[in-house]
């Protein structure tokens, strides 16, 4: 596999998320925060409350709005969510008061992110520079070796969750959701990670196959898991700058994304069910190149060992002839 020469890497800027404009918005009524708006995956009910969390840049996973509310009010949501980023869902007025903690939702409503984003560059950063900072575990996966997950649709919260928990079992450097039609960092995927939301940077981005090609031009190798694919993952090469795409729980990676893949690989299973739970296959995959990379710096070490072993023979030897 990964024969020849690597492709060129080299850092690009980190890019911290944006500050939008603070203001009030205008004709808003009273509001209701909802449980506590300052929590990580809580919910922010009203008006003001949703308006000055896309203006402030807050990391938020969507924006729900009832239909039929003022087109030019839900313009302006609108407005402000393409510009943050920030997916938005038209729902019934019925629907949004059953989500809600009370009817002063005022039609709308906004759940934070349980962690904050990270940018794709801040990724890209951390991988030429070795890895995220991290406590005594050491940094990424194989003792400084990138490996980036690249998920394709993860809609399940709890399989976001377990992905990247694993992701920081193994020393990812990070992780890369779409912005759209994927789940985003709620609660329920932060208890599913066990606190690992916090460890594990997680960056959105509005286009996959762009950042796979990014991912190439710093030197990245892209593995992608397809069932149907010719080789297992005990057939590459995982060492060196690994990104790796996992794709959604029914539907796999999409079309123009397994063409931006350099290598298709697959889990070879034995049993009757072919297919394997999207978190259960990254975790087989990630702890194949946590193995591999292992392997790796074992022989390096035994080759320094045994090259210092020489030296020192030959120091003994030049001691015992007077030299």
């Amino acid at each position: 596999m990964k024969d020849g020469s690597r492709r060129p890497s080299g850092p690009e800027g980190a890019g911290g998320r944006g500050v939008g404009r603070r203001g009030e918005a205008r004709g808003a009524g009273a509001t209701h925060a909802g449980r506590a708006a300052g929590a990580g995956g809580e919910r922010l009910e009203g008006r003001n409350p949703v308006i000055e969390a896309l203006r402030s840049g807050r990391p938020l996973v969507k924006v729900t709005i009832a239909k039929g509310i003022e087109p030019g009010f839900a313009a302006m949501v609108r407005s402000l969510a393409r510009e943050a980023g920030v997916p938005v869902v038209e729902v019934e007025r019925s629907r949004l008061d059953a989500l809600a903690d009370g009817r002063n939702h005022q039609g709308v409503m906004a759940v934070g992110a349980a962690a904050r984003y990270f940018e794709v560059d801040d990724i890209l950063q951390m991988a030429t520079a070795g890895g995220p900072e991290r406590d005594a575990a050491g940094g990424a996966a194989g003792g400084g070796e990138p490996l980036v997950v690249v998920l394709d649709g993860i809609e399940d919260p709890r399989n976001l969750g377990a992905i990247v928990r694993t992701c920081d079992a193994v020393g990812a450097t990070g992780v890369i959701v779409p912005r759209r039609r994927a789940c985003g960092l709620t609660s329920v995927v932060a208890r599913a990670s066990a606190g690992a939301v916090e460890y594990v940077p997680c960056a959105r981005a509005a286009n996959l196959p762009r950042e796979v090609e990014r991912l190439k031009e710093h030197g990245f190798w892209v593995f992608g898991a397809d069932a149907g694919a010719e080789r297992t993952i005990y057939e590459v090469d995982f060492t060196g700058p690994v990104a790796l795409v996992i794709g959604s729980e029914g539907g796999g990676m999409s079309r123009l994304l397994a063409e931006k893949c350099d290598v298709l690989v697959r889990i070879p299973t034995r049993g009757r069910v072919s297919s394997l739970n999207a978190s259960v296959a990254a975790g087989v995959i990630m702890f194949e190149v946590l193995r591999q990379r292992a392997q790796k710096e074992q022989r390096e070490l035994a080759g320094r060992r045994k090259q210092g072993g020489q030296m020192e023979q030959g120091k003994q030897r030049g001691a015992a002839r007077g030299e």
